[in-house]
C-alpha cells in the first residue's frame, strides 16, 4: 500500500457475536458512503468491504483482528469510521419471552 490517497488500519471485533449479519449491514452501508474503495483483510485473506455476504466470509467472531484498507479520496475518513462499526460494544439482541 503505498500513495497519498491509501490508508490502513488494524481494528479488533468486540461485538458479543462478532461480526454476524447486523454489523456487516451496518459497515456496507457505510462503507457505500465513501468514494474510496475499502478491503477488509484477516490475515492473508481480503474481501470487498462493500459485501455483506464477503465480509461473513472472514468468520470475524469477538476479539479477531481485522485490517481495514481505503485507497482514495476519503481514504483515512473512511476506515477511521468504519473502524468504530467493528469496535462497538454490540450485544445479543433480547430473547422474547416464553409465553
Amino acid at each position: 500500500m503505498s500513495g497519498p490517497n491509501a490508508y490502513e488500519a488494524e481494528f479488533t471485533v468486540q461485538s458479543e457475536l462478532g461480526l454476524h449479519a447486523r454489523p456487516a449491514g451496518q459497515f456496507v452501508v457505510l462503507a457505500s458512503r465513501f468514494a474510496s474503495e475499502i478491503s477488509v483483510g484477516r490475515g492473508v485473506d481480503w474481501v470487498d468491504g462493500r459485501s455483506v455476504l464477503s465480509l461473513l466470509s472472514l468468520a470475524a467472531s469477538r476479539g479477531t483482528k481485522l485490517r481495514i484498507r481505503a485507497v482514495g479520496p476519503d481514504a483515512q475518513a473512511a476506515v477511521e469510521a468504519l473502524g468504530r462499526v467493528l469496535e462497538e460494544q454490540q450485544t445479543a439482541p433480547p430473547r422474547p419471552a416464553a409465553g
